[in-house]
């Protein structure tokens, strides 16, 4: 097909992004091409706002109409945790006849080497950059997001990480060069000479799982590997969260098409309610690789089932927070009960475990028992999301039934430090709004394991009293080893506490925040600098991004032939 885009006008376009994002993997230092605050898109950030909502309003209703081959039908059902039906309707596949057309065109995306590879994914991901606006509201509307946080997350944030891991994909590609001259001497016989090329080469479909809660900022990162080491991408939504991923396999078709590849390559498997068509994907010998994010279940049965498959999961964990001591009492409260009411607590990487020593901890104010900083943590959350409007601009909406169960059912788990309540959205009146619940439990009992050993996904948070750090380090190192953790945070004065919470997360491979009193959080993490899981501990068997997130999706074949 004929390219309007040519290779040449791609590498000078993205080449010197894709060179900067090559050396903040390499630095670990603070870069980002894309903006956070929405003022800076468009020559005027208000109008684009505007404009961004009249797309995603005009899109509802319609049909996202893609031109897969294979489409037998048409599905929708969305309704926004806000409140409103979403109406889009989008294909159907008949995997009989979609898995075949992708892989046609494999073979001329291959040839075309890392760096091509490398600056169409880049197009893509400012393409869709240039609709940020348009997605945040897609993203809000599907994952329950407040609308800031869609936007950030849902978009800078999430093509952040797309970059992210087209830059390891690339590093790890041209790690081996392309060819090489061997010569091997032989005494007084002529040497022996070889040509030998080394070709990158793709493992075949990748399957892309997503999740309900983040599809864009936890699919993009597997999409772009896969994508960007040869492979053709499969990207099956939550049927919860269907628009924003749809709205990216329409731009990476588009893209891919103006430079002279087959649109196959990236695809849309939307499913009818109920038909569960993860399992039969993730079997099938098409599929070589898939990336899902959700529940330890789904993610296990991947881990045992999909055998064919390179299986990279982001499950669900157990993660803690030691508060020892610290010698900024107020930051601390601040910057927890920020951590807590985030998103409604809806993301893998709040905390949920807070393990306090029962005798009390030393704070720049002084002594503080148990009860008064589990007090003071309530009186905290409390102030933040006292203010209704404030509250909803952080909280966003409870995504699904289930985390709504789990909230009103935590109540009765032990003693309510503090109790959830219900706020209303005026501009969203069917969303459904909860502040956080603080359960405090007994470390040593029975009945209150079972609690806090298992993760409550949702604004849930536990204060477990334990009766010294010691304990605090050995019950932390059994829930990372035994749960898993995303994140591990620890408040402490003492170096030999510190040293503790360190080498616990070191041996156990969980990631660690220490005495984060100012606007950086434990739930949060930054592409090129952070890495989000470790792979190390069962929360994950993947980092979001390293260079094994991405090296095992392509394998290097030689070809040899005597000089």
């Amino acid at each position: 097909m004929a390219a309007e885009l040519t290779a040449h006008e791609l590498i000078a376009r993205h080449r010197p992004t894709l060179d900067q994002a090559l050396e903040a993997i390499r630095t670990r230092a603070y870069w980002s091409p894309h903006p956070e605050h929405p003022k800076a898109y468009g020559e005027n950030g208000s109008l684009d706002l505007a404009a961004g909502k009249a797309a995603f309003d005009a899109l509802l209703g319609t049909r996202l109409d893609l031109g897969q081959p294979g489409t037998d039908g048409w599905v929708d059902g969305e309704i926004s945790p806000y409140g409103i039906e979403l109406g889009v309707s989008y294909p159907h596949a008949d995997l009989d006849v979609l898995l075949p057309a992708m892989k046609a065109g494999m073979r001329a995306w291959r040839d075309a080497g890392a760096e091509v590879r490398a600056v169409v994914c880049l197009e893509i991901l400012k393409r869709i950059s240039n609709r940020t606006h348009e997605f945040a509201h897609a993203v809000m509307h599907t994952s329950g997001q407040a609308f800031m946080m869609a936007f950030q997350a849902g978009g800078p944030h999430a093509q952040d990480r797309g970059l992210e891991a087209v830059a390891y994909a690339y590093v790890e590609q041209v790690r081996t060069p392309d060819t090489a001259e061997w010569t091997k001497p032989q005494g007084k016989r002529d040497p022996l000479a070889l040509t030998k090329q080394f070709i990158p080469v793709p493992r075949g479909i990748g399957l892309v799982i997503g999740c309900n809660t983040f599809p864009t900022w936890n699919g993009y990162p597997g999409l772009f590997a896969s994508l960007a080491t040869g492979n053709a991408v499969l990207v099956k939504p939550h049927p919860r969260a269907v628009l924003p991923l749809a709205l990216t396999v329409q731009v990476a078709r588009e893209v891919l098409a103006e430079a002279g590849f087959d649109p196959n390559l990236v695809a849309l498997a939307a499913e009818r309610p109920g038909e569960g068509i993860a399992k039969t994907l993730a079997t099938r010998p098409e599929i070589r690789i898939i990336d899902y994010t959700g529940s330890t279940e789904f993610g296990d049965w991947l881990e045992t089932n999909a055998r064919q498959a390179q299986v990279y999961t982001e499950k669900a964990g157990v993660n803690t927070v030691l508060v020892e001591s610290t010698d900024n009492y107020q930051g601390m409260l601040s910057n927890l009960a920020f951590s807590l009411s985030l998103y409604s607590g809806q993301m893998c990487t709040t905390p949920q475990n807070l393990l306090i020593p029962r005798e009390g901890i030393t704070t720049d104010q002084g002594p503080k028992s148990y009860d008064e900083v589990v007090a003071d943590l309530a009186k905290a959350v409390d102030g933040l999301l006292g203010d209704d409007a404030r509250a909803n601009a952080l909280l966003g909406a409870i995504v699904n039934p289930d985390v709504k169960a789990r909230l009103e059912a935590a109540a009765g788990l032990g003693e309510v430090a503090l109790a959830s309540r219900e706020i209303t959205n005026p501009e969203f009146p069917g969303a459904v709004v909860r502040t956080p619940v603080i359960v405090k439990l007994d470390g040593s009992k029975p009945d209150a394991e079972a609690a806090y050993m298992s993760e409550c996904f949702g604004p849930v948070s536990f204060a477990v009293a334990v009766d010294s750090a010691g304990d605090a380090l050995e019950l932390l190192r059994r829930t990372i080893r035994e749960k898993g953790a995303m994140t591990v945070g620890a408040y402490t004065t003492s170096p030999e506490v510190e040293e503790g919470v360190r080498e616990v997360c070191l041996e156990e491979a969980a990631q660690l925040s220490l005495n984060l009193t100012g606007g950086v959080y434990v739930n949060q993490t930054a592409a090129f600098s952070d890495f989000h899981g470790s792979g190390g501990n069962p929360a994950a068997n993947a980092a979001l991004c390293d260079g094994a997130f991405v090296a095992n999706r392509f394998r290097v074949v030689e070809v040899r032939r005597e000089a």
